[in-house]
This record gives C-alpha cells, sequence and structure tokens, in this order.
C-alpha cells in the first residue's frame, strides 16, 4: 500500500529546514507530506499546507493579536489548541494517517499535546531532545513513539539527516500497515492484573478465551487502568474484568500506582458488563524502603523488587477504601458484580503471608455492603483471588453478564 498522507508538525520559523527535509524523505516512499506550521514570531523557511494563521484562529485567537505581544505561555496552549482541532478532525475523516513531529521542551509539549488527542493506533512520531529521559509526560496513555534526536534539532548535519530520515520511515511504515484497530462481533475484554494477581488473572484469561472472547491486559500501576478507561470511552472495550482495583487506594494515599479519580467509574457510567475484585486493593507501593512515608515506614514492608516496596492498609484505612469505592461505583448502569475472596486479595496477603489481616480485608468489605449501589450483587467466596477456581467463576460470572447484556 501506499499513497498515504502524514502530517508533518513543525514551527516553521525555527525548525522549516527540518521539516522540508522530513517532506522530501516521506515523498522518497511514495506518501505525502501535509505541513502544520505551529511557529508564531519568526518568519516560516518552508511551506505549510496549514498555515500558522489558520492554526491560530482554530485556537481561538489571530496570529496577528499573538504577535501584538509574544509570550510562549500565551501562544503555545492557542497553537496547540488549534492544531489538535485540525489533525482530529482530518485523522477522523480519513484524510490523515499519520503524524510525525520534532522539537525540544516546548516543541515536544506542543507536538504531544496534539498526539494524544488522536486514537489508538493512529502513528504518532516524536522526534525529540528530551526522548532520553522520562518521557510519561509526554506520552501519558497514548501510543506515541518517542525517538530521541541524539543532537539538538538546530539545523541539517550528517546525524540528524539519518535521525529524521528513519522518523519518516518508522512513520510512514506505520500508516501503510494492513492491520486495523476494529471491533469485533464479540466485546473486547479488559482484564487488570499486578504481579502479585497475575495466577489468577491469566487463568480468567484462559476462561474468557477458551469460551470465545478475545482479552487485553492492563497493568493495573497508574497507566494502565486509565488507558484501560480510555479505551472503554473510545469503544474499543466492551467488557470488564477489573481483578486488581489497586489503583484506587493507591490514589487515596498518593502511593505510586495511583489511577486518577476516574479509576472505577467509567464502565460503571458506560453501563458494559464487569465483575470487579479486590485484586490488591490492601497494598500501596513505593520506590526503596526509605521513600515509604509515615506511617507507613512503621509497618511490616515486602521488597517486591529491589526498587519496589510494599506496604498494607490497616482496618481503618481498608473501611476508608470501602467508602472510596461505594463512592466510585455510585453511577454504575446496568447489572454488575463485586466478587470477594474472604481468604486474601493477593499472594501476599493469603495466611502466613505477611500482609495477612482478615479484620482489616473485613472493613473494606463490610462498608462495600452497606454503600454498593443495588445495581452490583456482592458475593463472598471462601478462598483467595489466586484460587484457580476463583478466577474461573469471576469469568463466567463476565460471560455472563455479557450474554445478558447482549
Amino acid at each position: 500500500m501506499s499513497g498515504k498522507t502524514i502530517v508533518v508538525l513543525a514551527t516553521l520559523d525555527t525548525k522549516g529546514h527540518e521539516a522540508q527535509f522530513l517532506v522530501d524523505q516521506i515523498a522518497k516512499f511514495g506518501d505525502k507530506a501535509l505541513v502544520v506550521d505551529v511557529g508564531v514570531v519568526g518568519k516560516p523557511a518552508a511551506h505549510a499546507d496549514i498555515t500558522r494563521e489558520q492554526v491560530a484562529e482554530a485556537g481561538g485567537a489571530s496570529l496577528a493579536a499573538l504577535l501584538q505581544h509574544p509570550d510562549r505561555e500565551v501562544a503555545a496552549p492557542v497553537m496547540a489548541a488549534g492544531a489538535t482541532a485540525l489533525v482530529t478532525e482530518l485523522a477522523a475523516q480519513g484524510k490523515v494517517h499519520g503524524i510525525v513531529s520534532m522539537g525540544g521542551t516546548q516543541g515536544t509539549t506542543l507536538a504531544t499535546t496534539v498526539m494524544r488527542a488522536l486514537p489508538y493506533g493512529f502513528p504518532k512520531v516524536m522526534v525529540s531532545t528530551m526522548a532520553s529521559g522520562n518521557v510519561g509526560h509526554w506520552v501519558d496513555i497514548r501510543d506515541i513513539t518517542m525517538m530521541f534526536s541524539v543532537t539538538d534539532i538546530m539545523g541539517l548535519n550528517p546525524v540528524m539527516r539519518k535521525i529524521l530520515a528513519n522518523a519518516a520511515g518508522a512513520v510512514c511504515g506505520m500508516a501503510n500497515v494492513d492491520v486495523t484497530l476494529e471491533k469485533a462481533a464479540r466485546p473486547l475484554v479488559a482484564i487488570t492484573t499486578v504481579g502479585i494477581t497475575t495466577q489468577g488473572a491469566m487463568k480468567a484469561a484462559e476462561v474468557l478465551e477458551a469460551a470465545g472472547y478475545e482479552t487485553i491486559i492492563f497493568h493495573a500501576i497508574g497507566p494502565g487502568g486509565r488507558a484501560m478507561e480510555q479505551m472503554m470511552k473510545e469503544g474499543i472495550i466492551g467488557a470488564v474484568l477489573d481483578y486488581s482495583t489497586i489503583e484506587v487506594s493507591n490514589e487515596m494515599f498518593h502511593a505510586l500506582l495511583a489511577g486518577g479519580p476516574e479509576r472505577l467509574t467509567t464502565a460503571g457510567k458506560l453501563g458494559l458488563p464487569q465483575v470487579l475484585c479486590p485484586g490488591a486493593v490492601e497494598v500501596l507501593v513505593y520506590n526503596e524502603p526509605e521513600t515509604v512515608p509515615p506511617p507507613f515506614n512503621t509497618r511490616t514492608l515486602i521488597r517486591h523488587s529491589p526498587m519496589i516496596t510494599d506496604v498494607r492498609l490497616n482496618k481503618a484505612e481498608m473501611a476508608e477504601v470501602g467508602r472510596e469505592f461505594c463512592k466510585r461505583l455510585q453511577h454504575t448502569q446496568g447489572e454488575a458484580i463485586f466478587l470477594i475472596p474472604t481468604g486474601g486479595y493477593d499472594s501476599y496477603a493469603v495466611e502466613g503471608m505477611g500482609f495477612y489481616d482478615p479484620e482489616a480485608d473485613a472493613a473494606f468489605v463490610a462498608e462495600l455492603k452497606q454503600g454498593l449501589p443495588k445495581s452490583i450483587t456482592l458475593l463472598e467466596r471462601d478462598t483467595h483471588i489466586e484460587d484457580p477456581a476463583f478466577a474461573v467463576e469471576a469469568a463466567r460470572l463476565l460471560i455472563g453478564l455479557i450474554e445478558k447484556h447482549g
């Protein structure tokens, strides 16, 4: 396949020559570039198919107004909003098939704002001076490919030409693959898990797949749960086995695996079939032991790995988590099931292990019994979450809800 259209998003006043090089490289693959200029102050050094004037207008301001008092903090959000509106519209119409950009801190921030608004599966390549560090701020929960520019992006040289040529090859290759992200006849089933609930989650996935359902597994470490909920909103995911809900408690107590304020709310609001489990909900996750804050640093700590330390919540805190679950699940539409293993919520919490505390777990369940909406059925089982029988039942209950849901 060939003849795709690739958005080249660039500040043509500072990156015009580099943008033109990308345009030429894209043409070598038989594809076409559509250049979007998000520069403001200087004179564009290359041709723009969508001018900076058009971008500013789409962002709610005129370029002339921005130039009266040039300020990055004012202009950048306007240009980002305008480029986002224009590019997402073109993508929705099927008129563009990929995007590539380049920049430092400012350029990366602007371009990835646009990229994060584009659908999953839409090719996104960001050549950035920032790509050798923590790129979570720019990638967030989207499938953005970050490519380290090695040098600053200030003119063409043998290294920069090669890097940009590679970027053009990457985005054109992505745009021309024949694999698509389409909804199947049966709903795609999401499953959440962390390392200490993996055996149960794997068994549940096995049961679902044997029944003819494809599964998509999310590592419940914060971005995983947030990506899952975004995919629900976009119609990619049609049913949920929320096996590991650890991201809610970590959000509440400001630990590493925080899943955000929307976590646990989206499936219910959309009325998707869902089975909920309390996988690892009693665990807060930190880095090395010295990073565990008071009052948790005086409790039993379990080293999950050299870089990860776990601590468990006590009875009062678990009751608080139960109340928060009830609050987040209040708007659940349609039927859902909360399946509780009374023998432990992960492999660290079973009898004989450091996080075994049935009284604390019971405080969590007591709050659920009091506050869950009537649309959610609570079931308790005298086993632990890694028990294959528990996992099989969770999967079969979800299959029942899906079939009932139609």
